[in-house]
């Protein structure tokens, strides 16, 4: 379904459809079954009724054309869908591998069945199936329920619209703008797991970049920083082999964390010809100790006291940074 609506069968006026294959006209068919078939290879889109009716002898009644189109429809043929106000008979390609709970389901339930399928993983709200199967409410919430009782589809929450739910067919993955990817957990923003990435990510072009520094004395800056280059690649290797992560984590998401550290003036992207690099960043200035104080980032601060359990003399943050070298 591309540039027309399906639409329920009940429009058609008789017949009903049914799942099958497309095949091409043979010596059994009428010649008017021949002729339909020959149309539909001429439009991949998709007949318009009013072509369907002028290519016809005037001898053939409105009803017996009817009677083919169903025949058609019913063998699996032919689709039906709706452009605007206009119908469009259209070829089945391929042989079908719909599952066989829905090829023995009634004509609404494949409708609303296909409409979903069209969806892919993206997956489609109640309301845009509505529009497409033209069927009530009420109807179509039993369908759904029967759909979703049978397996074939299922509901997904979006991460951007938690309120509101997607259908999409039950063995397809969600895509990624629903689930938030990688940074989400059940509608949840994990916000803990992206900052522990962002500090592997920083950790790990700082180290290279200082290695290169105290292990390459006798060449000039250019090579250094030549040395300390980090493809996306190498650094998605690493911070996958570290195992810190229970879902799969793509490129792409190494990607927007190194975007943060590249907008929080942390790391630096390096085109050279058509790859990029990346380079942990040299500060202009040296920060101060006083700068460095745990206090300002502590993530328990507002219990910490004197005399309390969390304290100045038993921190373990502010031990480490009292022995630190500055």
């Amino acid at each position: 379904m591309t540039d027309a609506t399906t639409i329920s069968p009940k429009e058609v006026g008789h017949g009903e459809v049914a799942g099958g294959s497309s095949i091409a006209p043979d010596a059994g068919m009428s010649p008017f079954e021949q002729r339909i078939i020959q149309l539909a290879k001429e439009f991949p889109k998709g007949i318009p009724g009013k072509i369907l009716q002028n290519d016809m002898p005037t001898t053939v009644s409105a009803d017996e054309r009817a009677i083919v189109i169903n025949k058609l429809l019913a063998q699996g043929i032919l689709d039906i869908y709706k452009q605007g106000n206009e119908l469009l008979y259209k070829l089945k390609g391929g042989k079908s591998s719909e599952p066989d709970q829905i090829k023995d389901a009634d004509n609404e339930e494949k409708v609303v069945f296909d409409i979903i399928k069209e969806a892919s993983n993206m997956g489609i709200w109640i309301r845009d199936i509505r529009l497409a199967s033209n069927l009530t409410l009420s109807q179509l919430n039993k369908i759904v329920k029967s759909l979703e009782t049978k397996k074939l589809i299922k509901a997904v929450k979006s991460v951007a619209a938690s309120k509101k739910k997607v259908y999409m067919l039950y063995g397809l993955d969600p895509h990624r703008s629903l689930t938030g990817g990688a940074w989400y957990s059940d509608q949840d923003f994990e916000s803990e797991f992206v900052t522990i990435l962002n500090q592997q990510c920083f950790k790990y072009l700082s180290d290279k970049r200082q290695q290169a520094q105290a292990n390459v004395d006798d060449v000039g800056p250019k090579a250094k920083m030549a040395i300390a280059l980090t493809t996306l690649d190498d650094l998605w290797k690493y911070i996958c082999n570290l195992g810190i992560s229970k879902v799969e984590l793509t490129p792409e998401d190494i990607t927007s964390i190194l975007n943060t550290l590249i907008f929080d003036g942390k790391v630096e992207k390096i085109r050279k010809g058509d790859l990029e690099y990346y380079l942990a960043a040299e500060p202009m200035l040296e920060t101060t100790g006083l700068i460095q104080v745990p206090c300002g980032v502590c993530p328990v601060i507002k219990d910490c006291s004197e005399r309390g359990l969390v304290n100045p003399g038993s921190c373990l943050y502010m031990n480490n940074w009292l022995s630190s070298e500055f």
